[in-house]
């Protein structure tokens, strides 16, 4: 079985998103630091940073998560959105209302001209996100 997951790069606060993605979806985290593997930082301050954390939801949504070291070069997210979806409205008024907590909402999450209710937001930690509740068909 193959799988497709959003993998998250941030440059020294992995574990406060992570962890925050954690009390928005639940799951099991795993969490493995720079420090947790000889050699793999060159820097010793930097070796709490999340060399590789993976979040596996109630629901099945797996979501990973890593710090760039700054013998690297790290970008911020730009030009693509995490989309969560389904019919469960209340759970997803849920996971809107929390990932919004803090962030910037760029498009209300209510009902678009195609039904069921849409929004889009930058979490607080400058992560694109839409939550699309899916129109009864």
């Amino acid at each position: 079985m193959l799988s497709l997951n959003p993998y998250l790069s941030f440059k020294d606060n992995a574990r406060d998103a992570i962890e925050f993605y954690q009390s928005v979806f639940g799951g099991d985290l795993q969490i493995s630091t720079f420090g947790d593997f000889v050699g793999m930082v060159e820097d010793p301050a930097e070796k709490d940073l999340v060399m590789h954390s993976q979040l596996t939801s109630p629901d099945g949504f797996v979501l990973m998560a890593s710090d760039t070291p700054s013998s690297m070069p790290y970008r911020e997210p730009a030009g693509s959105s995490v989309s969560v979806s389904g019919e469960d409205e209340a759970k997803l008024q849920g996971f809107w209302d929390a990932l919004s907590e803090g962030g910037t909402v760029t498009m209300p999450y209510e009902t678009p001209p195609w039904g069921g209710r849409f929004g889009m937001l930058r979490d607080k930690f400058g992560i694109d996100w839409m939550v699309a509740l899916n129109a009864q068909q």
